[in-house]
Formats: structure tokens, sequence, C-alpha cells
């Protein structure tokens, strides 16, 4: 069983290092009331798992009846083929339809299921900066039509993904990435858990992890049981050496090389085919360029693009910008 099930969130004090997001709910909670949310924040930071710790506080054992969940990562990516497969899509898909007529009728269906013994239910959207802009539009107008008896929910990575009309009617709640020391006692409480034959890593190990992580709890979970299960804790970073780590590895040499549009391109392919955050691609442009180049002027063109990021509406044009700013760097 992987690790990351076996030590997922079911109650709220169990949810390690988002405690202002998770007194918000809590409270929510506990009033009985809820606005329409989107949860924004890095991968494995916790807000998938803080809405299902929600759903079980506020509706007890029929949580599941209350909650329809919703994959649009992999409802966009596979289409058709998805609806017709999945047993919660395929009474409802009409295979003469398109795709987002086929999207506007499950959501309009799963919208009208009355709550059971409970005022509202939760229509949750994971991955929801993965929704095109005609999806979102049909969303914003069942959010008008639903919200006696729905509350909408948005998890995403890139809140700047989600059009205004939506955006405008929830109450963003923010998701960071996970604190060190945080993370560090996590991990340890989880090898201390584990049998004794699976005792291998040393705490200089388990900080390796953490720094491997990078704030990805669910990251460095994975990462501690595959060093625990194969006994062997060196070379972490080359286990967790991902493909985004090597497009944003192509971009930087392309930087480099003076191509700057083809630097764009695949910085802009990971917030767009990978689903990563603007702020998630410095992070991984930080960790090859400190290990690469260590230039004290790129630190300071990454500080000043994750300043501007944190205040602006558009990444795109703040990682054209920052693809800019290295360039000269370079030159």
């Amino acid at each position: 069983m992987l690790w990351i099930e076996r030590y997922r969130p079911k109650e709220f004090r169990e949810i390690v290092g988002q405690d202002p997001s998770i007194r918000l709910l809590l409270s929510f909670a506990e009033k009985r009331t809820l606005p329409h949310l989107i949860l924004t924040g890095p991968h494995g930071t916790g807000k998938s798992a803080a809405i299902e710790c929600f759903a079980r506080q506020l509706y007890g054992e029929n949580w599941e009846l209350n909650s329809s969940l919703f994959q649009t990562a992999d409802l966009f990516s596979q289409g058709k083929a998805l609806l017709e497969q999945d047993d919660r899509y395929s009474h409802l898909y009409q295979k003469n339809q398109s795709l987002i007529n086929n999207f506007k009728y499950i959501i309009k269906w799963y919208a009208s299921l009355r709550p059971l013994d409970t005022e509202f239910k939760l229509m949750v959207f994971e991955d929801a900066h993965t929704l095109t802009l005609e999806a979102q539009q049909v969303l914003r107008r069942i959010m008008e039509r639903s919200s006696g008896t729905c509350r909408f929910v948005f998890t995403t990575t890139n809140q700047s993904s989600i059009i205004p009309a939506i955006a405008s009617r929830c109450l963003p709640l923010f998701f960071a990435p996970i604190d060190q020391t945080v993370m560090l006692h996590y991990l340890r409480m989880i090898k201390e858990n584990e049998p004794t034959d699976k005792q291998g890593c040393s705490d200089d190990d388990l900080e390796l992890i953490v720094q491997a992580a990078h704030g990805d709890l669910r990251r460095a979970i994975l990462l501690l049981q595959v060093a625990l299960e194969t006994g062997k804790c060196s070379n972490l970073f080359e286990i967790d050496q991902s493909e985004t780590a090597n497009v944003s590895d192509s971009a930087i040499k392309a930087i480099k090389d003076g191509d700057i549009r083809g630097a764009i391109r695949r910085l802009e392919s990971l917030m767009i085919d990978y689903g990563l955050s603007g702020s998630e691609v410095l992070e991984q442009i930080r960790i090859i360029t400190k290990r690469e180049y260590n230039h004290p002027e790129i630190a300071i063109a990454l500080a000043d693009a994750e300043l501007r990021m944190r205040h602006s509406n558009n990444e795109f044009v703040q990682i054209g910008a920052f693809t800019t700013r290295v360039h000269q760097v370079f030159s």
C-alpha cells in the first residue's frame, strides 16, 4: 500500500503546516455554513485532504453522499473516452454530443441532486486550472442557479487560471509549502510507525528527503517509502529527478543559447501541460540555477519575479519578463 494513502489525513488535526486555513475551515464546519472556495497552493500541501476532512466533519457518515468530486485534469485530458468508461458518468454520457455539452449536462445533473439531511452539498473540482475557458463559463452559470443547494470548491496550483467571474464568487484559501521543520517531524513520526526492518534512514537522510521534497509533503512521503523499502537513502536527488526538472533545465539552456522564444515556450508548457503554478516554475529554475550556475544576479531576478508573481494577475507575463531578464544576465 502506498504510504501517501496510509497516512492521508481523515481529520483536521492530522493536517500539518496549514493552521490558518484549517482553523477557518473548522469554523465553517462548526457553524454549518460555507461560501464557495478556491484552495490554491503547490502540490502536496493538503488542499484535497482538507476538503475531504471538512466533508467528514460537516456531514458525518453521509460525507460521500453529499460530496461530488470531479477530476478535471483527467476529464479534459482523456475527454469523452473517460466519460464513456467511468461509472460515475457513463449513465449520463451522450455520445452524439461534444465534450463541453456532456460536461455541462453532467455538472447540471449532479448539481440538481438534493443534499441528504443538510442544506447544501459540495461540488469539488480538483486541478481547476485545467478547466477550459468555455467550461468555466458553464460553471459560472451553474453556480448562479445552484447556490441554494450547492457549494462549489476549486483546488488549483494556479489561481490566475480561474476566470474573474468565478474567482470573485469564491473565498480564496492559500496552502503554503510545508515548513521544513514540520515536514521533518512528520517524516520521523512515519519512520517510527513502520516496522523495525524499515528503519535504515538516519536523521541526515531524512533532512535530505525534506530538501528534495521542496515543501511537497506527498513527495516527501513517497521518497521516504522508496528509501526505506529499498534500503537506499543515497542518490535521493536522482530518484526525485522529474520530467518537469528536465524541462526547466532545457529552458535555462535555451536562455543561455539566446533562444528566448523557445525558453518561454518550455516554461509555459510547465504551467499548461504539467499544471505547475508560476511560483513552482520559479522554484524549479531556482534549484537548477543554484546547482549549475549559482549566479547572484539570477538569484536577484528570481526573488523579484517571485515578488511580482504574488501580486500579478497573469503569471505567463511574469515568466516572460523573467526569461528576458535572465537572458540579459547571460549576455
